[in-house]
């Protein structure tokens, strides 16, 4: 994407939501870090609890809703770290409130906001947890987004990358749309996965999970979804393009099979959870030998 990469290991967004812990997670030994989701406004989210763990299935359930301090707090907070060392995506979303047909009014304020101050953009239509979302994944409505965006990307002097998260729960044409809207919007790439609305194969109880409810569902469950993901999408967009996994990289074996599925980069944040600040370091060892 014309970006150099200190290392191919990032922070997935939904961690860092309003750009506070960039020198942080830096000296952790991230090569890149992924801020947001962010929207125009400030909002609180959906309401407590809204984050779960899921321990026998070293996976998380979150229904956080967006919740962010808005785009000009997170632009403040990014002029403050303006000589780091590491690439910074801006993950942008729109808010709670905004219908869908007006959504990419909220993505262009979020874009227009933050393009000096990041070095790639991720397009999240993908969370579960904003009522309709989603449906901003059918073919002709992100076809509307990307165009838009693409556009204004074009008119600023320096154009920056701009990937789209998807959801894992996309199957067959629904894939194959987004394949087929990467290429002739010509976007830079994609990163695959969101998290999951599906409960299957789980060792938590069902009583747990009715008990916790709804939202994503992030960690290891959705680590051979994410690759299978990686592998058809690599497969299908050649190699020109930038593929970014995230879902189930708690290890160095994890993270060496979704690079050997095709992804050029990959992103951790259940398993940090899980595993400990240790493991960025430990999978950029094994990937070194």
């Amino acid at each position: 994407m014309g970006l150099r990469f200190n290392n191919p290991i990032g922070l997935a967004a939904g961690f860092d939501k309003n750009a506070e812990l960039v020198d942080e997670m830096e000296n952790l030994g991230f090569g890149f870090i992924e801020v947001g989701t962010v929207t125009p406004m400030p909002q609180a989210g959906n309401e407590k609890p809204r984050l779960f763990r899921l321990p026998k299935d070293e996976a998380l359930i979150n229904r956080m809703g967006f919740n962010n301090d808005g785009v000009q707090a997170m632009v403040a907070r990014l002029k403050l770290s303006a000589n780091r060392n590491i690439i910074v995506g801006g993950n942008i979303g729109k808010n709670k409130t905004t219908l869908n047909d007006d959504a990419s009014l909220d993505y262009l304020t979020c874009f227009h906001a933050l393009h000096e101050h990041v070095d790639y953009f991720a397009v999240n239509v993908s969370s579960p947890n904003t009522p309709n979302l989603r449906d901003l994944q059918d073919k002709e409505p992100l076809r509307q987004l990307l165009t838009a965006l693409r556009k204004a990307n074009l008119e600023k002097k320096n154009p920056k990358p701009i990937l789209l998260k998807i959801s894992p729960d996309l199957y067959n044409e629904g894939l194959q749309d987004i394949v087929d809207l990467v290429n002739d919007i010509n976007i830079q790439g994609v990163i695959a996965a969101n998290t999951t609305v599906f409960r299957t194969y789980l060792q938590t109880s069902k009583a747990q999970l009715n008990k916790m409810g709804v939202g994503g569902l992030s960690g290891k469950p959705l680590r051979e979804r994410s690759t299978e993901m990686i592998r058809a999408l690599r497969m299908q967009l050649g190699s020109e393009k930038t593929i970014i996994a995230v879902g189930g990289i708690d290890s160095p074996q994890a993270a060496k099979e979704k690079i050997e599925a095709g992804a050029d980069l990959i992103q951790l944040y259940t398993g940090l959870v899980y595993q400990g600040p240790g493991l960025v370091k430990s999978i950029l060892k094994s990937l070194a030998q």
